[in-house]
């Protein structure tokens, strides 16, 4: 009978202890991603930036010369990140391709033009900075026209904004909750020893003797959960570099490997402080409080 008691007793002991590692890595890992995400987030913004194309559209009486001189001035700018010189064949074959029919039958000529397709770096994707090089390009005189989607860039970069804020104020929403998480669980544990805490605390054992064990147990519990958290972490982020290989997610592996020590310090930290806490309620209770 005492041994069937006693194996209940290390059967509910062992769950405890699972449900606090799982309640850790589970909201080490959220965490963990959240913090991915800010540190990516200009990352992310910056190559969607840079899909936007401002095209130079030429003049037909456009010399061979002066297209070249143009390629290399752009090259050679600061603010350009990649060229493509985009004739009007390969405009008209684009055409066909798209529609599964030739418009020159139609047309009889082929009435597109000779183009530049420029990627500029994310910084300079403005409406002030697309209007200054748009300018630039239309003071050349064999320069037909110059397009770009302005309204698309208003929309990112205001977009880009509110974005930011709104992930630094679920940031912080989601810190506060892993914190209280992680502490409620811690307490649920320390609660289920309250019996155990007075009963030493009664034969003589001073708080930090008693306290001792139990910090040390969730420590422990905190480095299990945030070590299965960090394998999660980097599941995702190896899955999310190899799916988006040109977000090049794993180009700072400084900033990386601080976020993970970051997440498991935290994990330790805040297991260390709620169960230093719990265990000094706990103490501070007189007998008859411990049945409520």
């Amino acid at each position: 009978m005492s041994s069937s008691f006693e194996n209940h007793q290390k059967r509910r002991l062992i769950s405890s202890y699972f449900s606090v590692v799982l309640s850790i890595a589970l909201v080490l890992f959220l965490l963990g991603l959240l913090g991915l995400l800010i540190l990516n987030a200009q990352k992310v913004s910056d190559h969607f930036k840079e899909q936007v194309v401002l095209t130079i559209y030429l003049k037909d009486t456009a010399k061979e010369v002066e297209i070249n001189q143009l390629e290399k001035s752009l090259a050679m700018a600061d603010y350009v990140k990649s060229t493509e010189y985009v004739s009007k064949e390969q405009a008209a074959e684009f055409m066909k391709a798209e529609n599964g029919e030739d418009f020159m039958d139609f047309v009889g000529y082929n009435p597109l033009q000779n183009s530049i397709d420029v990627h500029l770096k994310a910084d300079f994707v403005t409406s002030e900075q697309l209007e200054k090089i748009s300018e630039e390009a239309l003071s050349k005189n064999f320069v037909d026209s110059v397009d770009y989607d302005n309204d698309l860039v208003t929309l990112m970069n205001n977009n880009v904004k509110k974005i930011s804020f709104w992930v630094l104020v679920i940031s912080g929403i989601f810190t506060l909750i892993a914190v209280l998480l992680i502490n409620s669980s811690i307490r649920l544990a320390v609660y289920s020893k309250r019996f155990t805490i007075k009963t030493m605390q009664m034969v003589g054992a001073t708080k930090q003797f008693i306290r001792r064990p139990f910090v040390w147990k969730s420590v422990r519990l905190g480095i299990i959960g945030g070590i299965l958290a960090l394998i999660g972490m980097g599941i995702v982020l190896y899955y999310l570099n190899k799916t988006f290989p040109e977000l090049q997610l794993l180009s700072n592996p400084a900033i990386i490997t601080m976020l993970f020590v970051f997440v498991f310090m935290l994990g330790i930290i805040i297991t260390w402080i709620s169960t230093h806490i719990a265990t000094q309620r706990f103490l501070n209770l007189k007998t008859d409080q411990l049945y409520y």
